[in-house]
């Protein structure tokens, strides 16, 4: 892959996790996003400066999320010398099988939701297709 485009992905992808702090990619992928995104929260968490919200806009190019690197994310990692992501592996993409992994922030909320909760996220969609599944299994088992 050509330089300026495979720049151009890795930027998106770290502007995606800063705003988001969480985001799904695959594995190769993840482990290049971590190295530049360690590297802007190191600028935003240990050197606050003019200098480094500049360095940290060059980069990004996104004045808002440069603001929230520096408001946000860099003061809760003050204390913390590095390792500021966590890199899951997760299951295959459906398409192509290709290993994903979901990349996060170490201190991110992980939120446990119960089946109800679940379901409710669901599509409408998914919700037929289980009761369809389920109505036949019912069926064969009569």
């Amino acid at each position: 892959m050509p330089y300026g485009p495979r720049k151009a992905l890795l930027r998106s992808l770290v502007e995606a996790l800063l705003e988001n702090e969480k985001i799904r990619t695959t594995v190769t992928r993840a482990s290049e996003v971590v190295r530049h995104a360690e590297k802007m929260i190191t600028l935003a968490a240990h050197d606050g400066s003019q200098a480094a919200r500049r360095a940290a806009f060059a980069y990004l190019h996104h004045k808002e999320i440069v603001h929230r690197l520096f408001e946000v994310i860099g003061p809760r990692f003050t204390s913390r010398p590095g390792g500021y992501l966590r890199v899951i592996k997760a299951d295959r993409r459906q398409g192509d099988g290709a290993e994903m992994a979901i990349v996060e922030l170490v201190d991110r909320e992980i939120k446990i939701i119960d089946e109800n909760e679940a379901n409710k996220k669901k599509s409408r969609g998914q919700r037929m297709r289980e009761m369809r599944r389920a109505y036949a299994r019912n069926q064969r088992r009569q």
